[in-house]
């Protein structure tokens, strides 16, 4: 059986023609060995991708290694125990004393967050706009559920999901505080080092601490080694990286994001159909349409990355190509 490579021909003439638009590269691995690999609109092999969010999904996989260290004692650890330097901070209820790393991987903690509301006091465009975003975060309110909104007792998994970067934003200062190293560093040294992953650029706040939420850069194949890790139970060549009962606790459903969509932690699972058949598939996410898709049940990885910041089509566009081009294509 042999991938249909004429799918990737068709492909190709879409992205020539601009229905397709702001694409720069596409990567196919399935087992390990690579099926397609192309660049497109400037991208190239070298080209440090802003991956906005889907680098959320890299300070889950640091957590990982945090806890495997025993850096950091669980997932259920509260987190406010990490920052007492960071007091008084507003709003002191004993609800925000209990908000664990668990919490914020899963997009479900009980702060007044959410990116998707512009009038969301934890929206991220506010953070942005202060120089210590730690605060921010640590300062936001316990949200109020409105009539027309799911309480995390009626939802499914008993979470009720916001999407909220300045939690994945503490995440990664949870990290930097209980391995006493910045964000970048512990990530070269636990995670991107073993994997053979030499380029790659980290944000950090204004002051100082690295952006665990998002526009970390890695080159395309990177990207395809962190879906084959994700993949493999947390191993790569041979090596254990990071602990496989860790990837599994990551890779499993906690929240549900949207309708179409689950949670695990800072990881989205998405269902594709492949020759009728809905495949569950995690994936690492972000704007402009930036993915790293997962298919366990087929052995396959796939990397888009996308220009098309803050387009509304970015996500619909990536999410197509995978569905029609790359999973039509398989054998």
């Amino acid at each position: 059986m042999h991938w249909d490579l004429s799918r990737f021909t068709e492909l190709e003439g879409k992205l020539a023609d601009k229905s397709f638009k702001g694409i720069t590269s596409i990567v196919v691995v399935q087992g390990d060995k690579l099926v397609y690999e192309a660049y497109f609109n400037g991208g190239n092999p070298d080209q440090l991708n802003d991956i906005r969010s889907a680098s959320k999904s890299v300070t889950a996989l640091l957590v990982g290694a945090a806890i495997d260290r025993g850096l950091i004692p669980k997932v259920q650890t509260p987190i406010y125990g990490y920052f007492s330097d960071k007091q008084p901070w507003q709003h002191p209820d004993p609800r925000k004393q209990a908000i664990t790393l668990e919490d914020l991987l899963t997009m479900s903690s009980q702060w007044e967050c959410d990116d998707e509301n512009q009038f969301s006091g934890g929206n991220e465009e506010r953070m942005y706009v202060t120089e210590d975003w730690l605060q921010f975060a640590l300062d936001l309110p316990i949200k109020g559920y409105a009539p027309w909104m799911s309480k995390p007792k009626d939802s499914p998994y008993g979470r009720a999901f916001s999407y909220c970067t300045a939690g994945a934003f503490v995440a990664g200062a949870v990290v930097e505080r209980a391995t006493h190293k910045p964000l970048a560093d512990f990530a070269a040294e636990a995670l991107e080092h073993p994997l053979g992953i030499t380029q790659v650029k980290w944000n950090r706040s204004p002051l100082g601490i690295g952006m665990g939420g998002g526009g970390t850069r890695y080159r395309s194949r990177d990207l395809a080694k962190l879906g084959q890790l994700a993949l493999d139970g947390g191993r790569w060549q041979g090596q254990q990286v990071i602990s496989p009962s860790w990837i599994q606790a990551m890779l499993t459903p906690r929240a549900q994001a949207r309708e179409d969509a689950d949670y695990g932690y800072l990881w989205w699972r998405f269902r594709f159909p492949l020759k009728g058949v809905e495949q569950p598939t995690w994936a690492m996410g972000g704007n402009g349409g930036n993915y790293v898709f997962v298919v366990p049940s087929q052995k396959l990885v796939a990397v888009i990355t996308s220009t098309a910041y803050n387009h509304s089509y970015a996500h619909p566009q990536s999410q197509g190509i995978f569905r029609d081009y790359i999973l039509k294509a398989m054998p």
